[in-house]
């Protein structure tokens, strides 16, 4: 027998029976837990096998490089052989179609996201904020959406994270008008975030914003044999920045979650998504966190999605999060402490009885190659837990090497999709062009026939100018400093533009005291002012 997957199953290993995990099951989502050095990641590695193998493409984060080794073919070494003889069947070496990627872009192709697409809560999460420096995140954000400049281009402005650091920079120069529409912006809790955003760019964090953007469907393919690819997420230098990491994993499952459509209970899987060191993501964690943590967990099964928690003991996860966990493999933990103690009851507390089994006993008995498991049944509840001897890898354990790994890159699909940044006209552009012009915030709005009327958001046409501001404009062409409303000045142009309005301003000047000195009137003196006033919002406004 060289496969002992059957029709809609995939085999992990042998108890008193074949265990198996049936795909239609496997979005109601799974943990594998156990000591380091335990066996998760050959767990999780032969999960991944297997769901690949069934046309079912995986997400994996890969902590220690030891996962990388499943798109290099495995060896039938003896003991592997022999194992596979006890289970009953051949062992075959395999090699699965894999997609490397890497937030930082060095072990595998790019993954970015837009300061816009992450949202207020996962950025002030990332950065440790507190609740009046996320209410400064808060600010911003809804700033870029009412503001008509940032609105009108891609992810509202908010790109990179200069275009976050120059908006913030913008808000707090503006605070008083900001803090009018908007509530109170200090300048410290102002100060304090832009401290946070210098110590994850200092992290590397920076290259996790920008674009080209990922777009979640590329992680949903199958090879030309109908495998599923396994997405192996290089992580060792991520588990740097834990915080970034697990942000980074809990907004790709919000992308999932928002962008894939409902599919209610397949046949299997669309993806299924491992997040390994998964206690990283509830540590210290807010309620607003946790509560989107548990949404997407319980509704991302409908979309056909399956996550697996992979960490050291069953209490790293909430209990929320850990009821909707339905397959479970429990690899070995020791009781050395009373602390140990408690948590291997804890552990065994969370499976369904075997009366054959004292399963606290057992899970401190545990050898290399051995776990606890349950998987859902036919009905969706949980089997008896059992003792078993999980299957050996098909492919490689252990990781491969740089020379292969580039090989694969190169074979790869996506090969110079995201490989270049794009940098974008966004906040950052946008705002330093509006702090030369020496615009501040957009106006509310004047009243009709008003010089002011119809001036709009800076660097935008007004609708219906005043007629000193035609005025104005006409003087302003008079100096040659007009220009198409619209396009972009350049730093020349900025100096030449300021030069044409100081000239504009000491001609109409000249006139108003010309025309009050020769008639005396109050009136000509009006006028001439307003021909000033109009002078100056003409210039400004070209």
């Amino acid at each position: 027998m060289t496969s002992p997957d059957q029709d809609g199953k995939i085999f992990v290993g042998k108890g008193a029976s074949d265990e198996t995990l049936a795909l239609a099951l496997a979005n109601r989502h799974g943990l594998v837990t156990g000591a380091t050095g335990t066996g998760k990641t050959v767990s999780l590695q032969v999960l991944a096998e297997g769901l690949s193998r069934a046309g079912v493409p995986v997400f994996a984060a890969d902590i220690k490089g030891d996962l990388s080794g499943v798109a290099a073919s495995g060896e039938a070494k003896p003991d592997f052989v022999k194992r596979a003889k006890e289970l009953g069947f051949d062992y075959t070496p395999e090699e699965f179609p894999v997609v490397f990627w890497d937030l930082f872009g060095e072990q595998g192709h790019p993954i970015r996201a837009t300061i816009f697409e992450m949202g207020p809560l996962l950025i002030s999460r990332m950065l440790e904020l507190n609740d009046v420096q996320e209410g400064v995140i808060n600010i911003a954000f809804r700033y870029a959406d009412d503001d008509p400049e940032l609105k009108a281009v891609d992810g509202q402005g908010l790109v990179d994270m200069k275009d976050l650091r120059e908006l913030l920079s913008y808000l707090s120069k503006n605070g008083k008008e900001i803090s009018a529409r908007y509530g109170n912006v200090a300048v410290t809790a102002v100060g304090a975030v832009q401290r946070q955003l210098l110590v994850l760019e200092n992290q590397g964090g920076a290259k996790f914003f920008g674009e080209p953007a990922l777009a979640v469907s590329d992680l949903i393919r199958t090879d030309a044999n109908g495998r599923g690819v396994i997405n192996v997420l290089a992580a060792d230098k991520l588990m740097a920045s834990p915080r970034l990491y697990a942000t980074f994993l809990l907004w790709l499952l919000s992308e999932l979650f928002e962008k894939l459509p409902e599919v209610g209970d397949p046949k299997k899987p669309k993806l299924v998504f491992f997040f390994d060191e998964a206690h990283l993501l509830f540590n210290e964690a807010p309620k607003e966190l946790l509560d989107k943590v548990e949404q997407v967990v319980r509704l991302i099964r409908s979309k056909g999605v399956g996550v697996y928690f992979v960490t050291q003991n069953p209490l790293d996860v909430p209990d929320k999060v850990l009821g909707q966990l339905g397959n479970r493999v429990q690899h070995a933990l020791r009781a050395f402490t009373p602390r140990d103690q408690k948590a291997v009851a804890a552990a065994a507390a969370t499976f369904r009885p075997n009366p054959k089994l004292n399963t606290a006993q057992v899970i401190t008995e545990l050898g290399k190659g051995e776990a606890l498991v349950s998987f859902l049944e036919g009905n969706g509840t949980p089997a008896m837990v059992d003792r078993t001897m999980i299957r050996p890898p098909s492919a490689r354990i252990g990781p491969v090497t740089p020379e292969e790994r580039k090989a694969v890159i190169d074979k790869s699909p996506f090969k110079g999709k995201y490989d270049q940044t794009i940098d974008p006209i966004s906040a950052f552009e946008i705002l330093q062009k509006r702090a030369l012009a020496g615009g501040g915030l957009p106006p509310a709005g004047g009243a009709p026939g008003s010089d002011t009327a119809g001036a709009g958001a800076p660097g935008q046409a007004p609708s219906q100018p005043g007629f000193f501001h035609r005025l104005g404009d006409r003087v302003c062409n008079i100096f040659g400093i007009g220009r198409p409303h619209g396009t972009v000045l350049t730093t020349s142009q900025q100096v030449a533009r300021n030069v044409a309005r100081a000239v504009a301003v000491g001609v109409a000047t000249q006139i108003a005291a010309e025309l009050t000195k020769s008639t005396g009137s109050k009136t000509a003196g009006t006028i001439s002012k307003a021909v000033v006033r109009g002078a100056l919002g003409g210039v400004m406004r070209k």
